[in-house]
């Protein structure tokens, strides 16, 4: 396992600074904050956190005990509910609507009133006002919903180009993460919206050796990581390789170019994969990005411990994804998490270096479920003739879907609540791992349950208690100091 952030944790928390800012809280709304971060994990609720949990204790003890993330740690908590204006399940897009502005609007809305007509203005655009810098920093593309809510306003989040060109006019200081979907527009005929960003002063850096050079001073920062996977994501923590850059990375180069400025920064940073993971009900791929996301919330805990008296990290979801569960039916009041261990790869690399090629040269009629039982042991440490014979069907049935034998299953709203929208095989395969480990879905969406927020430093008191996700909003607009704040 490539994260073992307790350790981390334990030296990081354990600076006097960090302690005191735990053990004093200011009383709430008493100071002003000069380094503000928030931290969202993109589908990430308790099921999410007590998952990588859990399985951070099974790889190591027997003992039925939790190894504790680090930003659960913190001395303060609470519970935010997430539903918008049209929905009780929210979207990345309101949601992160409702996380920057204060204001609830309809799923796939950024920034904007239901009528689509009127804007709403950010807690960035307040951050640069009051002269603090900005960064915006996630896994998946830079012109995704989440990000997109703290620079764009547009009154439908699949307008990527658009997107993208507000980019460049944000005055955003910092970027770092994923790429672009739609750099040139849908029809690949528009300017290129990272020539765009140049031209507005931003300097683009897609190459590790270049990005790890940047010092401060060196201008608004576009950085794309040089690896990108599936929709100009970065990849999941899984599929990574030593040579990547890690969420941690980006955080950390984003904190040493913000903090020269004198009055101070405001970043999000966004662990945008455990989402798409939990979409595709693929519980070790998500588990090792909200492991990843923890390392990320690390760096901000370091520079708080030396800059307690002046910082706020605050960590949330937007919303859950996948109805994610620990227990499982056939395992009852049992979990078995180290199964997930042995898995190698996500399910978006195993689609793209087993599945797709074996379909592209396999006539159906030739296709054999015996030619992927290697790649499957290898990848996910399935031991097909283990199977029980019940799991073997389903597993068989999935691959004739896969090779596009509809005659295997003709109900097509039958098929969908068997596989979502994703490839049958792969799926059938991580919904069986997960059941055997002790975990359980319900969707390949989002669901409506409220999420975990945490808190320490500054202010951290406001955090506490069960509110709204527009709340906070408010309350780091209250602790940044904004006198007027969207109604």
């Amino acid at each position: 396992m490539r994260n073992t952030p307790g350790t981390a944790w334990k030296m990081a928390l354990a600076f006097s600074a960090v302690a005191a800012m735990a053990a004093n809280p200011e009383p709430p709304g008493q100071k002003v904050a000069k380094y503000v971060f928030l931290f969202i994990g993109d589908g990430m609720a308790m099921p999410q956190i007590s998952s990588a949990e859990v399985f951070s204790r099974a790889m190591s003890s027997k003992d039925i005990e939790i190894k504790r993330l680090g930003f659960t740690q913190f001395p303060v908590a609470g519970l935010t509910t997430t539903y918008d204006a049209g929905s009780f399940i929210t979207d990345s897009a309101s949601a992160g609507t409702a996380l920057a502005t204060g204001n609830k609007t309809l799923n796939g809305v950024i920034n904007m009133d239901t009528s689509k007509t009127h804007t709403f203005k950010l807690i960035t655009e307040y951050a640069h006002e009051r002269g603090l810098k900005v960064g915006i920093v996630t896994t998946v593309s830079i012109d995704h919903a989440t990000p997109a809510s703290f620079y764009a306003k547009t009154p439908s989040r699949g307008n990527y180009y658009d997107i993208s060109v507000q980019l460049g006019r944000s005055g955003v200081e910092y970027f770092g993460g994923g790429g672009f979907l739609q750099p040139r527009g849908k029809n690949n005929d528009q300017p290129d919206a990272i020539h765009l960003a140049q031209q507005a002063g931003y300097t683009f850096v897609n190459d590790k050796a270049a990005f790890l050079a940047l010092k401060p001073g060196s201008g608004k920062i576009l950085a794309v990581n040089h690896t990108l996977q599936d929709s100009a994501s970065m990849p999941y923590e899984i599929d990574r390789s030593p040579d990547d850059l890690r969420l941690a990375d980006y955080t950390r180069k984003g904190i040493e170019l913000l903090s020269g400025n004198r009055k101070g920064f405001f970043m999000m940073v966004e662990g945008g994969k455990i989402d798409w993971a939990c979409h595709a009900n693929d519980a070790a791929s998500s588990i090792r990005d909200t492991l990843a996301f923890d390392e990320a919330v690390h760096e901000a805990v370091a520079f708080a411990g030396r800059h307690p008296k002046d910082t706020l990290i605050v960590v949330t979801g937007d919303h859950e994804c996948g109805g994610m569960t620990l227990g499982f039916a056939g395992t009852q009041y049992s979990t078995f998490f180290t199964r997930i261990a042995p898995q190698k790869m996500s399910f978006q690399r195993f689609n793209d270096e087993v599945v797709e090629p074996y379909k592209k040269a396999t006539a159906r009629d030739k296709a054999r479920i015996g030619d992927l039982l290697p790649a499957l042991r290898d990848a996910f440490g399935i031991d097909f003739a283990a199977l029980s014979p019940g799991q073997k069907t389903q597993l068989e049935q999935a691959f004739r879907h896969t090779m596009g034998d509809d005659a295997a299953h003709p109900d097509q709203e039958g098929r969908f609540l068997l596989y979502g929208g994703y490839e049958p095989f792969t799926i059938k395969v991580t919904q069986l791992l997960n059941q055997s480990a002790g975990i359980g879905w319900t969707s390949y969406a989002h669901t409506g349950v409220p999420v975990a927020t945490f808190a320490l430093g500054v202010n951290q008191g406001l955090f506490a208690g069960y509110y709204d996700n527009t709340d906070i909003f408010r309350r780091l607009a209250r602790t940044m100091g904004v006198a007027s704040v969207n109604p």
